[in-house]
């Protein structure tokens, strides 16, 4: 009998922090809005809100953790 083929699979840790768009870019949301906003200032708030896009220096060790993008 052959042996099967080794499979990668996703981590589902990163799958549910990271989302990959059509052209390749990787997309998060920024930390440090859940709690102590009260000691941050609305302009702060509001770019915490928005999603980022991650680094290049980022991007392989990420996506390798991401086979079925």
């Amino acid at each position: 009998m052959p042996r099967p083929i080794a499979r990668r699979k996703t981590k589902k840790s990163v799958a549910k922090r990271f989302k990959v768009t059509g052209g390749g870019k990787v997309l998060f949301f920024k930390p440090g809005r859940r709690h102590l906003a009260g000691s941050k200032n609305r302009k702060r708030m509001r770019r915490l809100g928005k999603v980022g896009v991650l680094a290049e220096t980022d991007l392989t060790r990420i996506t390798e953790n991401l086979p079925f993008r």
